[in-house]
């Protein structure tokens, strides 16, 4: 059992993902030998990159890390657990109400599949208060995001408003 290699899920949408993802990624391989980023949707939201492009943007961040593998997901994240046979699950918090939401989420996904562990980890002080749709909204209107995305991402969103 010392033997197996300790891994885990961190899901999101990762649209864009941030400064603040990345942090909570690369924390999380200080505890798990392999990290899994499963890339879903949020069918709430429209999204600004397609799957591929955020599969992309990911693979080039971690590009010198064999210990972050990117996936992506439709469905269930209890269905590509079982599918994978990775039962625990990385999520990020920011603040108290991002704990309300996740602990709801948590619960039901272990309803789901008992097996499934959540463990939550708090976001670095210098990141607590970026989240995607900040980035976006900041992003759409010219703002300056260089200091909460990674140079490919913020590339990306350029050639986007350019394009727009």
């Amino acid at each position: 059992m010392s033997g197996e290699k300790k891994r885990a899920i961190y899901p999101g949408s990762f649209d864009p993902i941030t400064f603040g993802h990345v942090d909570i990624a690369l924390r999380s391989l200080k505890i798990f030998d392999e990290l899994i980023i499963s890339i879903g949707d949020n069918r709430n939201k429209q999204p600004l990159f397609s799957k591929e492009q955020r599969i992309a943007q990911i693979n080039e961040i971690f590009s010198d890390n064999e210990a972050i593998r990117v996936v992506s997901f439709d469905g269930l994240l209890v269905d590509l657990a079982r599918g994978m046979n990775i039962f625990t699950i990385i999520r990020g918090l920011r603040a108290v109400s991002d704990f309300e939401y996740e602990f709801q989420l948590s619960s039901f996904n272990r309803k789901m599949e008992p097996r499934v562990e959540s463990f939550f980890m708090m976001t670095s002080e210098k990141y607590f208060y970026i989240s995607s749709s900040m980035v976006r909204q900041v992003s759409e209107m010219n703002g300056d995001i260089s200091d909460f995305v990674p140079p490919n991402v913020l590339a990306d969103l350029k050639s986007r408003q350019k394009r727009s």
